[in-house]
Formats: C-alpha cells, structure tokens, sequence
C-alpha cells in the first residue's frame, strides 16, 4: 500500500498550508464572538484529510447558558457578516440550510464550513447531531491516533468507488462511519477481509454500548454504533445497495490487492452507449437537495419504462462536474403496438363501473380477477416513448433544469 499512500497523504507543506489558513480564519471569527469560540474540526481536527482536500470544517462553540433559547444560526450569521460580504458569486458568505442553518465561506482553494454548535460535555445535552460533532473528533483523535494512514486508506478506497458520503443521493459511507471502522478493526486490511464476511444485519459496537437503545427506524445493512452516542447508527443512511457493492469490493480486492482499485473511474458515455441515456442539466441549489431530486428523477422515470412493459435489466446515473446522465439498459426496445390496460378487481363494483365508463369505446375482458382492456401504445420504441415522457411530464420538469435524450 505505500505506492497509494505517496498518492493520497497530504505532504508536509501542504499540511502546513492547511494549518495556517484554519488558524487563520479561527482567529478571525473569535475576535467578534462573545461566549462562544470557534474551533477547528471535521478531518482537519482529526487528521484524516486526503492529499488536494481544502474542505475546513470550523465549529462555532456557543455557551448553551448564555444563548439558552437564541437562534444560534442567526447569531453567528451576523457576527460573520461583519467579516465576510454577502454574494451570490463564487466568493464571500454564504448560507446552507439545513437542520440548523450553517455557512460557506470560498476562498480558493479552501472552502470554509462554518458550523453553529451548542458546546456540551455529552451527547445527550445536544439539540442538534452537529453539537456532538467535537465529541466524535475527540474519540477518533483518541482512538485511532496510530491508525490516521490506515483511515486515509478506507476514505480513498471508497472515494474511488463513489461509496463516500452519507448525503441522500448517494447513500453511501460517512467520513467518520469509516473513521469507526478502521478503528475497531485496526487497519485497512483487517476491515477488508471482515467486509468480505459481512452479512446483512452486521453490527459493529466499538465501545460495546449494545442495541438496545437504537432507534429502530435507523436500522440498516450495516450497523455501527455510535461510540459516544449509543442511540444512534452511524451507518443509518447507508443503502442496501451501497453495502452489497462495498462487500464485492472488499471480495474482489482480496482476490488482486492492486493500487487500481483506489483510483477514480472517470466516467465514460461510450461504455454504456448500448443503453438509453438521457442528459440533465441540474437546477441549482444546495448539493444534497440538488441530489436528492435528481435521484427520485431517476427512479421515476424507471418506474414509468416498467410500468409502461419495458424490462429495465439494470439502471444508474452519474452527476460530472455541471452535467448529469441517466441511462437505463433495456432489454426489448421496441414494445407491441397493443398493450392491456388493467382495471380494477371485478369484485369493486363501483371502480367497475367508472372504468366501464372510461372505456366504453372497447370491449371489457378478463384476467383472473382483474378486468382489461386492450389499447394501442403511443410510442412502441423505448427512446420514443422516454423523448415523449421527458417533454410532457411536469414532474419530471420540476426536479431538474434541462433534460434530453441521446440518441
């Protein structure tokens, strides 16, 4: 692994550089706060930064006594616009929504997150998860002080296979999920060859707190509790398919333990030009919620070809720089002229009788239960019918900016 450490951990003046501007702008937001201080967190604080990462996470520390009740976003949103103007270019302070409003400040390279936080001592005084967020830096730092290399190894192997990030549209990996499991299994290597057994339903408790006190709705494939919040899964927003695909790796990497498998696979039109593909330019807006949209976009549209008589065998999509594909490999592209359009079970008398009256035109039939009728199909060819779908459906208008099919 040393031929992939050379590549991902940050020099030594590129972690001085990165040293002196959090310094920097620490300094700068406690000279206009009062009872509260600002302090350097996230991967910065805990070390585990990949080499070309210029993401400063900074915590706003606010004495929960003194600001008992205030709206701490609001608070700290003035004292930065003191500091910082307010624009909606590429530059200055900006505000991110979210369960409690935080900010972006970009100063290239470096983009700031600075975060509003009630300082506690315990995770059962916080009001909001990004209170507890120090906590976690203290546990890691504690933790997993020899192990900073063998994190950086687990973030980069994700990161590479689009496995990182907790965020709704990707469903993946947390930063500090990962930090836990390279902690309690003690390198990269040992989580490998565990991931490899993992079923689902696996349980990693590092500080054995047990599950006793989680919250069943955040049950997922994969559960880690959180060492110092025993209510909470880490891994709550994970997929079942993002857990599938991280064990195959992990199968697939112990076969042939080669550096390829910790380099981005840049996206390529070509190896799915067999598939339907459409190209969406995304609304604007915060990334998650951008995310969020584009993927039910994808499903729905998915559902629509199935609905429709389309044997969808596989579909994904990818979101590049500004632009966004979907494509969706069917199996028969071109579907009969006629299709049978199902009504309701004949034991509903009164939906029978609106759906009689709906197709009166055609002659009623019958599949075991249900009632049909046959209709001839507007667009028989997949790209024709998804061309037609894409320009006449507001739902699908809604959630992104542009949209058009390759053909």
């Amino acid at each position: 692994m040393k031929s992939v450490l050379n590549k991902i951990v940050p020099n030594r003046e590129e972690r001085r550089v990165l040293k002196k501007a959090s310094r920097h702008m620490v300094k700068k937001i406690n000279k206009k706060l009062k009872k509260a201080r600002a302090v350097v967190g996230g991967s910065i604080a805990k070390k585990t930064f990949l080499k070309g990462d210029y993401d400063i996470d900074i915590f706003v520390q606010f004495d929960k006594k003194y600001y008992k009740n205030k709206d701490i976003s609001k608070v700290l949103h003035s004292r930065l616009k003191a500091l910082f103007p307010e624009t909606s270019k590429i530059s200055g302070l900006h505000k991110i929504h979210g369960s409690r409003d935080y900010f972006q400040i970009l100063q290239d390279p470096f983009t700031f997150e600075i975060v509003p936080i009630y300082k506690i001592k315990k995770a059962e005084d916080a009001e909001n998860i990004t209170d507890i967020s120090p906590l976690h830096t203290k546990w890691v730092r504690k933790k997993a002080k020899r192990k900073i290399d063998e994190i950086r190894l687990t973030k980069a192997f994700c990161k590479a296979n689009n496995l990182y990030g907790a965020e709704s549209y990707i469903r993946g990996f947390s930063g500090y999920t990962l930090e836990i499991l390279t902690a309690h299994y003690k390198s990269f290597q040992s989580l490998i060859q565990a991931a490899s057994r993992w079923k689902k339903g696996e349980k990693i408790d590092p500080e054995k707190h047990g599950v006793s006190k989680l919250n069943k709705s955040k049950i997922s494939p994969l559960i880690v509790i959180d060492p110092v919040q025993d209510d909470r899964n880490t891994a709550a927003s994970l997929s079942e398919k993002r857990f599938n695909e991280f064990v195959d790796l992990a199968k697939a990497f112990l076969r042939n333990p080669s550096p390829d498998y910790f380099k981005k696979k840049e996206f390529d039109l070509e190896k799915i030009k067999s598939a339907s593909i459409l190209r969406i330019v995304p609304l604007k807006g915060k990334e998650d919620v951008v995310g969020s949209k584009l993927i039910k976009c994808s499903e729905y549209i998915h559902q629509k070809l199935k609905k429709e008589g389309y044997l969808v065998k596989s579909h994904d999509w990818n979101w590049d720089n500004k632009e966004v594909y979907f494509w969706y490999f069917v199996k028969t592209k071109d579907l009969p002229k006629e299709k049978k359009h199902f009504g309701p079970p004949t034991k509903e008398k009164a939906h029978l009788r609106e759906f009689k009256k709906k197709y009166s035109r055609y002659p009623l039939k019958k599949q075991g239960s249900r009632t049909y009728v046959i209709l001839k199909r507007k667009h028989t060819n997949v790209n024709h019918f998804l061309k037609h779908l894409i320009e006449s459906d507001m739902y699908i208008k809604e959630k992104v900016k542009e949209i058009k099919i390759l053909i």
